[in-house]
């Protein structure tokens, strides 16, 4: 009873609210900026070059401007197809055992990100009644939140989400499998006045390197680099948030994000440099992600687990925060059109002699629902 007491006034001296307490078996006993496991072992998530990707491209624009001879060409071409072959090498290995890794030398310019960070810095130091008159709704899940739940426990960050194409759709009803499709608008603040043409400008850097992702993943699987590309006409829900996570009193308590795993096809994340983000290992451990200034973090989610039949898998993590500096992070997450059904690829079972792991959904619904899992046959 005197311990409770204690606690409960510990809480009150501090402001904390209840709800954001994790429950003592999930507390992070790994710091922030602690990039050892508990044993004293260094992990490392991949980290992947994507130079070969990038100089393939400026090859290719070059050579179409006539500007090389074509024994050049030939050559280079045979170069470039070796490097690309590594490379999807590569991405294959560290989604089937990591389902995480890092990628610089990506082409998305620094400045871009610079201006981001600003902008969204602005934006949250914004007074509450400024952010609210931007607050997403049930009847519009785009714009700004500060009560995020996961696993039933509030986040200790606030968010601003919008979707790429300007609009997210979603079905009007469980059961229409995403032929009656609601739109969510995004909704932008006056302040700062530039937020929405930098979003956008980032939007589109960002979605040119989750394709070439995508790509890269597609041709792992013994795919054709476009395979996938179908999935994302005519439309798609892909979207972006803007988290913040506050400096926190007790960070040994509470979470930035708790434990999860993302429902969608691909995470593709840019953080700032003070860290946090934690992935759990296949032996159960916990390692730290460490931040770099010039690099994307990118997962595979649940939906690829599915496409995958299992070859991939969507894997937990979770953001801890801290009493010394708050933290930016900027996901896109990568999903296709809310009318896509979703199954095993015939393509991989048949290749493989296997059986299907999932029953179809339709992603639109488990959007929608916001479901925890697939279903499993």
């Amino acid at each position: 009873m005197g311990v409770q007491q204690d606690h409960h006034d510990i809480l009150e001296t501090l402001q904390i609210d209840p709800e954001f307490l994790v429950q003592q078996e999930h507390r992070p006993t790994l710091k922030y900026n602690d990039y050892k496991t508990a044993v004293g072992q260094h992990h490392v998530v991949p980290v992947i070059d994507l130079s070969p990707l990038t100089s393939k491209k400026k090859k290719e624009k070059k050579s179409s401007s006539g500007l090389e001879s074509s024994s050049a060409l030939t050559q280079q071409e045979h170069d470039a197809h070796s490097f690309i072959h590594n490379l999807v090498e590569q991405v294959g290995k560290a989604c089937e055992e990591w389902g995480f890794f890092q990628v610089i030398n990506h082409g998305v310019s620094l400045s871009l990100l610079e201006e981001l960070e600003t902008n969204a810095q602005s934006f949250f130091a914004l007074p509450l009644q400024e952010k609210a008159k931007v607050r997403r709704t049930f009847e519009n899940s785009l714009g700004y939140y500060d009560r995020e739940r996961t696993k039933n426990v509030r986040d200790w960050k606030e968010v601003f989400d919008f979707a790429t194409s300007g609009m997210l759709q979603l079905p009007a009803d469980v059961g229409s499998e995403g032929k009656q499709l609601i739109s969510h608008t995004n909704q932008w603040p006056e302040n700062p006045s530039t937020l929405r043409e930098v979003c956008e400008n980032w939007s589109k850097a960002v979605e040119g390197l989750a394709f070439e992702l995508l790509g890269l993943i597609s041709q792992s699987l013994g795919l054709p680099a476009t395979y996938f590309h179908k999935f994302w006409e005519p439309d798609d829900s892909n979207f972006i948030r803007m988290n913040y996570y506050p400096k926190c009193p007790m960070p040994n308590l509470t979470l930035g994000v708790t434990r999860h795993k993302d429902a969608g096809c691909l995470t593709v994340l840019v953080q700032d440099e003070v860290g946090g983000l934690q992935v759990r290992c296949k032996n159960g451990e916990w390692i730290g992600i460490r931040p770099q200034r010039d690099a994307f973090v990118v997962n595979v989610g649940d939906l690829f687990q599915v496409w995958s039949n299992d070859r991939y898998k969507s894997v937990e993590h979770r953001v801890v925060v801290n009493e010394n500096k708050p933290r930016f992070s900027f996901p896109l997450f990568f999903n296709p059109s809310p009318r896509t059904n979703v199954a095993p690829l015939p393509e991989l079972l048949l290749c493989g002699d296997q059986v299907p792991l999932y029953r179809p959904y339709n992603w639109g619904e488990f959007m929608k629902t916001k479901k925890g899992t697939p279903p499993i046959l």
